[in-house]
């Protein structure tokens, strides 16, 4: 059990029986009243975000999440296998509780697992990685660094958008978050 004042961004609540992740918060004092909390919880299971306000000081159920740090190896028909990094033991992550993080993964990368009783919940990937262009359309002459952009596709399979100036084959690197280009790398 841990009070709501004690809550932290990714911490994992137990209510009613069900695992939510706080992805936000904010003590709120009315000007009439008891301080709240505001909280905006995700299901872990079903991926639903929901907004929820606690009483200041209410006791809420904390789930406990060993997370760990672990290297991507390969995807099998079942899901993605992962090794712990300390105990070179390996479990199997099932393709929906990796979602469209299976698009910035690539094999001996290292990501956060987190497991509840053995069972993995989600996957956290580092702010930004790096992932080769496999096709573009050639740029033009007269393309600069500034202004257009073009659709590209990366070695994972995902599209983002890109500068007119890049080319098959460079390499660049995307925000996990939002699938955006951040930069060519090694240029």
């Amino acid at each position: 059990m841990a009070s709501t004042n004690d809550l932290k961004n990714g911490m994992v609540l137990d209510l009613d029986g069900q695992l939510w992740q706080v992805l936000w918060f904010q003590h709120h004092k009315p000007g009439k009243g008891n301080t709240v909390v505001r909280t905006k919880l995700k299901n872990i299971l079903s991926g639903k975000i929901v907004d929820k306000t606690f009483n200041s000081d209410t006791k809420v159920g904390t789930a406990n999440v060993d997370r760990r740090d672990m290297q991507y190896l390969y995807h099998d028909g079942a899901g993605f296998v992962f090794m712990d990094t300390a105990t070179y033991d390996q479990i199997t992550v099932p393709d929906d509780v990796v979602g469209d993080n299976k698009y910035y993964l690539l094999e001996e990368n290292t990501a956060t697992v987190s497991l509840h009783e053995g069972n993995p919940l989600f996957i956290d990937l580092p702010a930004s990685v790096e992932l080769e262009v496999t096709y573009t359309e050639p740029g033009l002459q007269g393309d600069r660094s500034t202004g257009g952009t073009k659709p590209a596709t990366v070695q994972t399979g995902l599209q983002i958008q890109v500068p007119l100036f890049l080319t098959t084959g460079e390499k660049v690197k995307v925000d996990t978050r939002t699938g955006d280009y951040l930069g060519r790398v090694g240029a």
